[in-house]
Order: C-alpha cells, then structure tokens, then sequence
C-alpha cells in the first residue's frame, strides 16, 4: 500500500512523539477505559521528556471520536513545532498502548497502518435504489462519503390483482426492479473508474442484488464480493452487519499479503525482480528501484538493526561513511532504526509497503521497477540450496 500520507513527516527535524494505542469505545465504559489507555501513553512520554504542548496536541487527537465500530486502534505522531503530522487508524487495536518520544518516530504502527488499509465501496441496495459508500482512509480515521442511488421506476411490487392483471403486473415490478438495478450500477461502475476501490462490498435484498450484479461492467463485477446483513432501513442488525464487513476486507487484505509475497519468491527464484536481504534492499533503494517494500511484522516489533541517512531520502547506508562519501557533511547524517530507514526512502520512490507475516533476511525485502547489470541478484532458494530464505515465520 502506498504511504505518501507520511510525507509530512519528511519536512520536520524532530523530535518526534509517537502514540500507539487502542481506541475501541465498546461497551458503557469504553469512554473511561480509553481514557485509562490513554494515560499509560501519557507516562511514557512524561517518562522519556516529551513537551507538555506535545502531549496535548495528542491527547486532542487520541480522544477524539473515530466513528469505527468494533475493536481498533490508532497511531499519531506529531513534533512541537509542526504539531499533529500523522493520525491514522489501525484496523486491529495494539496488544499494548504506548508512547514515544525520540529522534525518529515509530514508523511499525504507521507501516502497519497503511498495509491494513482497504480502500472499499459498500452498496446496499434494495429494489428501489442502494445507499453507496466510499471509504476514504485520512486523518483521524476512516472517513466514509455517503451518497444514494434512486430509481426512476416505481412499480417494483407484484399486487395481488386478478389472474388476467397479474402477468402484466408482474412484468411491470420485473422491468422496474431491472431499471433501478442498471441505474445502482451505472453510479457503481462510475465510481470504480473514478476512484478505483479494491473492493466492492454488495449487500441488501437479494434480488436486487443479483440484478445489480448482472448489470455491473466486468470491471465492477470482477470486484463484487457479497455480505450478509446489510439493509437500507432500520431493522438491520449494525453489529452483525459491521462483523461481516470486517471479515470481508480481512480476507482483502491477506490476499493482498499473499499475492505480494508469491511475487516476490517467484522474483526471486528466477533471479530477477526482487531482493530478499537488508544489504540488498539499502542498495535498490539508493538507486530507486523499489515498487513495494516487503518488511516483517517481526521486523516491526522489535528493530535490531541501524542504518545512516542523510538529507536527501534516497542517502540511505550501513554506515555513516558511506553516507559522507557521497559528499554529505557529517552534522547532517544520522543514524536511523532499520525500518524508519527503509520507508523513509521508499516513500521518496513513491514505493508501497507491505507487511508479511514471513521471515526475510534482516526483516526487509523488496520488489523492483526494474532492474540492470548493477541490481543485486539473489540466488534462487531451489538452486542454492537456501530453502530456508523465504519461509512462513513460526
């Protein structure tokens, strides 16, 4: 997933502080046991020096209402002199509420936020028409554009007439119900080619569905993918409703998981197209070639390794001295945790992230635009023997 939303990042110095931490409101104390989440935030920031200004501006953010049902957190960085640079949702809730307050910002809640991210279309519809809506991940949550779709025709019930009315009448409820789905499609087909969602989640009367399907472009059709419980007046049950979509983008995004690590093993077991290795990624991202960086939700959770970083987003090295031989005065190189590191140069390449649940050397790996004489080549995992290169972590 692409994470230009942390470009603001990019024009401030530092330091930063970095909040991590459930924001779910279930239940009749959600309200307070935020709050209680919150200040465990607040102690480690008060812990590690952060300005009282700083803290505020976060708090401002962290209390504020998300409008996400269900279990999820929320990540927020902010600096003293910019304020709040970032704020996104996590579509699962940290395993523990934290904050930081250092050179660099926490980057693993950031990566993690943008490889949940889903961007979706839900349609519900019934015979009439459909309520759309377009989810548009921004700041302070998930933001949701609501429009409708109504159709032109009304005969959509089949009266009970006598038996000389009732094939016209019924023909007359099939031809509506057919022209108020072609009416739902025509937007959703529009939508898909202006805004390009991965998914189409369709839900509602089940009629009306199944007309709206056949009346999609196979464009839209190849991203229709059905849910229960959904319907446009008040008697639907919101959390059954809400469980079923949150299953459905799951499913989305560990098939996005997927598609890009099998191209990354085929990358590499051909010997083209991709690095599985740390060394290797920090050379394909000086040189810009990455499309997506491949990092470990191991590699997240506890960074071991360093790299150095200079000025320009592409001054990326193991050691400060490379970085000064490309002519960079040592007061503007600094050293960085590994995966800070990474993105902070794949965002100047206008490269995605994806997070795997795989072990890669060093944690990072990468797929690339293209490739030269120059571009590290690792062995295939079935021809040296290496078997264990790219592997499901246990």
């Amino acid at each position: 997933m692409k994470i230009d939303w942390l470009k603001p990042l990019l024009g401030s110095t530092g330091p930063f502080a970095t909040a991590t931490l459930d924001v779910s409101r279930g239940g009749e104390s959600g309200e307070r046991e935020l709050r209680a989440r919150w200040r465990s935030v607040v102690r480690d920031l008060d812990k590690a020096g952060a300005p009282a200004a700083v803290v505020a501006d976060l708090e401002d953010r962290a209390l504020r209402p998300t409008h996400v049902h269900g279990p999820h957190g929320r990540v927020i960085i902010a600096t003293a002199e910019d304020g709040v640079l970032v704020d996104r949702i996590l579509a699962a809730p940290p395993t523990a509420s934290r904050g930081h307050w250092g050179a660099a910002p926490e980057l693993g809640p950031a990566a993690r936020a943008a490889d949940e991210s889903v961007n979706y279309l839900l349609v519900v519809a019934d015979r009439t028409g459909a309520d759309l809506y377009r989810s548009t991940p921004g700041t302070g949550g998930i933001e949701v554009e609501r429009s409708s779709v109504e159709g032109d025709h009304d005969a959509v019930t089949k009266a009970k007439v006598g038996r000389y009315e009732e094939k016209r009448v019924e023909g007359r409820a099939e031809d509506s119900w057919e022209r108020n789905a072609e009416a739902i499609a025509a937007r959703v087909d529009r939508i898909v080619a202006e805004h390009g969602p991965e998914v189409v989640l369709l839900s509602g009367d089940v009629r009306a569905c199944a007309l709206v399907r056949g009346a999609a472009t196979r464009k839209t059709g190849d991203l229709l993918v059905d849910v229960q419980g959904g319907a446009r007046d008040s008697g639907v049950n919101q959390a059954s409703f809400d469980a079923h979509i949150a299953e459905a983008l799951a499913q989305v995004r560990e098939s996005r998981r997927t598609s890009v690590f099998e191209e990354l093993q085929a990358a590499v077991a051909r010997d083209a197209g991709g690095v599985t290795s740390l060394a290797d990624a920090v050379t394909v991202l000086q040189r810009g070639q990455v499309r997506e960086l491949v990092i470990t939700a191991s590699a997240l959770d506890g960074d071991t390794h360093s790299l150095w970083v200079g000025p320009d987003l592409l001054h990326l090295a193991s050691s400060k001295e490379e970085v000064e031989a490309l002519g960079i005065a040592a007061d503007d190189v600094r050293e960085l945790p590994a995966t800070v590191a990474v993105m902070r140069a794949a965002l100047g390449q206008d490269a995605g992230v994806t997070v795997v649940g795989h072990d890669l050397p060093g944690g990072v790996g990468a797929l690339l635009r293209w490739a030269d004489e120059d571009t590290p080549h690792d062995a295939s995992p079935s021809m040296s023997g290496d078997a264990e290169r790219l592997r499901p972590a246990s």
